[in-house]
């Protein structure tokens, strides 16, 4: 399934879960094994299997248990920088409104 903005969070939970059962039944463990390997509880692993709401330390922990730390890098990267965000930066700052000059006058105004 593909994830995208409209996604509500409880479908990309479950499919965050989906996807979790995935990797650990590839690489071949049980879910009591990454349950250790990643410190925490099979309850909570099954919680997160199941697409259930859960802490991101827990998400961490299984993900780096499963050498995926270069997922974990990528759900917000250090250097963040988008193209428009680039643009916008070279541009000129905004000055403020010039203050009138109070050495000119038009016709009417002169007194």
């Amino acid at each position: 399934m593909k994830i995208d903005r409209q996604t509500p969070a409880t479908e990309v939970l479950r499919e965050f879960g989906r996807r979790l059962v995935i990797l650990r039944r590839e690489q071949r463990w049980s879910q009591q094994q990454l349950a250790e390997a990643a410190g925490v509880g099979v309850a909570t692993l099954r919680r997160i299997e199941d697409g259930k709401d859960a802490r991101l330390g827990s998400w961490v922990r299984l993900l780096m248990a499963l050498r995926l730390d270069a997922a974990v890098e990528q759900l917000l990267p250090e250097n963040l920088r988008s193209p428009l965000v680039e643009v916008k930066g070279r541009r000129r700052p905004r000055t403020s409104p010039r203050a009138p000059d109070r050495g000119f006058a038009w016709g009417d105004e002169r007194r």
